[in-house]
């Protein structure tokens, strides 16, 4: 076991992580010594994948203002979201922006040099900012990747993953036990300031447009170290996904096709979203998917279409270029060919319980991102928010860090702590690895979450996959110190799948992303789930 110290620690490389390691290496201390860890390259997150855009409630767009954006947002959250919470994302989404396009993220202008703006479901007004048509993750990763890269006082550790959090006597949060693959080497770190920025879980699910690297570590990490866990339940399927026949992942087709007048249409090239919402096509994502999901089930068939050929191929290809190439990769030409498409999953709304400054049930330990729940989703993510929390949230832990001097506290050193000592010593024994296929398991529980607890669920199949995910972590084995990272991704996989299927068992109404056929109204209480490992 290897030991080190950092002044804070930063897991994960998404846009949250990334924008939190830039504004932490900004604060004016030369003794400010920040890790950032991802566990596969840098630049490879949910974020990257990105491609709709990121909301802007900026001063210079008359057509929109907080308040609309807000009173759009709450309307998606269905009845979750945290009024103070959103209101304090918009208010700072301008400030946000403004500071990305100090950086050196280039969004997409017109011939004028203003800011563009694209309109998205259940958006009031457009107010979507992108970069590169379609690119606008990875437009902002790309920049935030190359300033974090250019800052003495952050190193950079990737293809590592966190094994573990260090939680001490007291229940504070000392640092993390990580493991680096490449060399099959673990190392303690001990810190004040340990940020989970690891993003969501969509590998949990058999269809998903998330990437490889999405398997709910920070939320398992979290969760075995004692942290309040909220509404897991509720999870995002995107409702237009196109499988690629170049990845196990499917292709995310943006909502923002639809924004430029894209149709939804059965094989017969019939629109049918007319039968479930009088905004069409620009419903919610629960609603669209929920749409299409049914339209399958009548029908048998594997996906409906989307008829993106009302939009000027030239048009087509300069907004959605990324969308463009990917159709062509498959034998698509969207100007003249329906492009198929089917849900995936896509979002967790739920998390780490966390506030706008990234503060968790745990001292020390601050969340932000995908892998939190502050409020700002509710039941349904609003689109483009995701990024905007990102940002806003990444900044304001930092301000939190900052004002409060936590930087400029020194840890106890961490040998001293029985508890620590115990949580090392797990990592620091000798395992007989097992024989079993990690992959194969991999697939089962996703296949298990996929037709039991997806877009539409009920009691009976949630117990039975509760059950069938118990039978997949007794045949894992894997507690504690797992033989690779693949095992890790596992391990973190069966605790997030338990803690979804468990929260979406005791959830009986509908509500946003999470719908029972066997409760399929919504009920008149509105709570939240909640859940925490007693230490």
């Amino acid at each position: 076991m290897n030991f080190s110290e950092y002044t804070g620690i930063i897991a994960g490389s998404g846009i949250a992580g990334l924008y939190a390691a830039l504004k932490f290496s900004e604060i004016q201390d030369e003794n400010i010594k920040i890790l950032l860890v991802t566990k596969s390259e840098i630049q490879e997150s949910n974020s990257k994948y990105a491609q709709g855009g990121i909301v802007g409630v900026m001063a210079e767009n008359i057509a929109d203002n907080t308040d609309l954006h807000v009173k759009d947002t709450l309307k998606a959250g269905d009845g979750l979201s945290d009024e103070a919470v959103v209101k304090f994302i918009s208010e700072n989404s301008e400030t946000a922006i403004r500071d990305l396009i100090k950086h050196g993220v280039d969004f997409d202008k017109d011939e004028n040099n203003n800011l563009k703006y694209t309109l998205e479901g259940a958006h009031s007004v457009k107010r979507i900012l992108h970069c590169g048509g379609d690119a606008t993750g990875l437009g902002i990763e790309k920049v935030l990747a190359q300033r974090v890269k250019e800052k003495k006082n952050i190193e950079i550790q990737e293809n590592t993953i966190i094994a573990d959090l260090l939680t001490n006597e007291k229940g504070e949060c000392s640092g993390v036990i990580t493991f680096d693959e490449k060399n099959g080497e673990y190392n303690a770190i001990q810190s004040n300031i340990v940020i989970l920025a690891t993003g969501g879980a969509g590998q949990l699910y058999k269809h998903t447009t998330n990437p490889d690297v999405t398997t709910g570590d920070g939320m398992a990490a979290a969760y075995r170290a004692g942290a309040i866990m909220l509404d897991m339940e509720f999870i995002q399927f995107h409702p237009t996904a196109l499988k690629d026949k170049f990845s196990e992942n499917m292709f995310l087709i943006s909502e923002a096709v639809r924004g430029e007048g894209a149709k939804l249409v059965d094989g017969n090239k019939k629109t049918f979203m007319e039968k479930y919402d009088p905004r069409l096509e620009l419903a919610s994502r629960d609603i669209v998917t929920r749409a299409i999901y049914n339209e399958l089930s009548e029908t048998g068939e594997e996906n409906v279409f989307l008829n993106a050929t009302v939009i000027d191929e030239e048009k087509f290809k300069k907004r959605f270029p990324t969308i463009s190439g990917v159709c062509k990769k498959n034998g698509i030409n969207p100007s003249k060919d329906l492009i198929p498409v089917s849900p995936a999953a896509h979002y967790i709304m739920g998390g780490i319980k966390a506030d706008v400054d990234g503060k968790t049930s745990i001292k020390n330990l601050f969340a932000i991102g995908e892998v939190s729940c502050t409020g700002l989703h509710g039941a349904n993510r609003l689109a483009s928010n995701s990024l905007l929390e990102c940002v806003v949230s990444g900044y304001s832990v930092i301000r939190y860090i900052k004002n409060n001097e936590i930087y400029k506290k020194s840890c106890p050193f961490i040998k001293n702590d029985k508890n620590i000592l115990e949580i090392i010593r797990k990592y620091e024994e000798k395992t007989d690895e097992k024989p079993i296929n990690v992959k194969e398991l991999k697939q089962q529980l996703k296949e298990i979450m996929w037709t039991k607890a997806g877009i539409i669920r009920n009691e009976a199949d949630l117990f039975s996959a509760l059950k069938e995910i118990e039978a997949i972590d007794r045949q894992f084995g894997y507690s504690d110190k797992c033989p690779s990272g693949e095992a890790y991704e596992l391990r973190n996989l069966i605790t997030v799948a338990k803690m979804v299927t468990e929260f979406a068992a005791e959830r009986k109404e509908s509500r946003g992303g999470h719908f029972r056929s066997d409760y399929p109204q919504k009920s008149d209480k509105t709570v939240h789930s909640v859940k925490s490992i007693t230490k």
